[in-house]
């Protein structure tokens, strides 16, 4: 494991990441000085890598570089348990650093920039700055997460294995997460402002607001309507309907439920071509 430890730029980027295949290299996306080059240093040898591809919504970046005999790390099947003991790793620039630490809660969730609900793990692994992209990593040395972020108390957050591998397949494939397109108000603002124009209490997502030439612009969403289903789906909170778009394999088009007011409309949306 420590052989596929890798460290990113200098000064205030400065970074870690590991191999994750031959001349793959993850890191995390803020790192990266732009989207095209960065440098990595490994055994003491620094390389110019080219950015694959960037997956905004979790973070990550994929990069083309040389990797040598660097082996590719191993990815663990099932996410640590509470009080679960974890190792984090490291090369902020000052050579490989190791801590051991402990799961010290269960899966906490944020949302993302774009409102997605992610689990992040929490652990008692302590890491010094420029250490973001390090693995984090069980007794039997398989990847558990990417550490991340700093919480409260010292505390470090990292992004779960499983989240990542899925963010690696779409940077890779050229993806972006499935996205409409809008601005939608909480379940409980879209009853309230329903309600304050005298229309039925429905549970669904209230759209604010519609980006041009989205896939719900293309499809005819509108300021005010109020999305109840997708894809047989019902909507009642934001996270079904991020669900129901991470879960539609790939289809080019989705069946969405509108109310218009009072009126029922089933709109076409064609999932292709645009930024998802």
């Amino acid at each position: 494991m420590a052989d596929s430890v890798v460290s990113f730029g200098r000064g205030a980027r400065r970074g870690s990441g590991f191999v994750l295949a031959p001349g793959r290299v993850l890191t995390l996306s803020y790192r990266l000085r732009d989207e095209t080059v960065e440098t990595i240093t490994r055994d003491g040898e620094r390389h110019d890598g080219r950015v694959i591809g960037v997956d905004r919504e979790l973070g990550v970046a994929v990069l083309d570089v040389a990797t040598g005999d660097a082996p590719a790390v191993a990815w663990a099947t099932e996410p640590p348990r509470l009080g679960s003991a974890v190792f984090a790793l490291a090369d902020p620039g000052t050579g490989l650093r190791l801590t051991a630490g402990n799961v010290s809660a269960e899966a906490l969730t944020v949302r993302s920039r774009r409102g997605r609900a992610l689990e992040l793990i929490e652990h008692t692994a302590p890491m010094p700055r420029g250490s973001g992209g390090g693995p984090l990593v069980g007794p039997d040395g398989a990847v558990v997460g990417v550490n991340a972020l700093r919480g409260d108390a010292g505390f470090l957050l990292a992004l779960p294995a499983r989240a990542v591998q899925s963010a690696i397949e779409r940077v890779v494939e050229g993806r972006e997460p499935v996205r409409l397109g809008v601005a939608l108000a909480s379940p409980s603002a879209s009853r309230r402002m329903r309600r304050a124009v005298g229309l039925p209490d429905t549970d669904g997502l209230l759209v604010q607001a519609v980006e041009e030439a989205s896939a719900a612009d293309r499809a005819g969403v509108k300021r005010g309507d109020l999305l109840v289903g997708i894809g047989g789906v019902e909507l009642v909170t934001i996270d079904d309907l991020h669900s129901a778009l991470e879960s539609n394999g790939g289809a080019e088009a989705v069946e969405l439920a509108v109310l218009r007011a009072t009126e029922r409309l089933q709109l076409s949306v064609d999932l292709r071509g645009h930024e998802k």
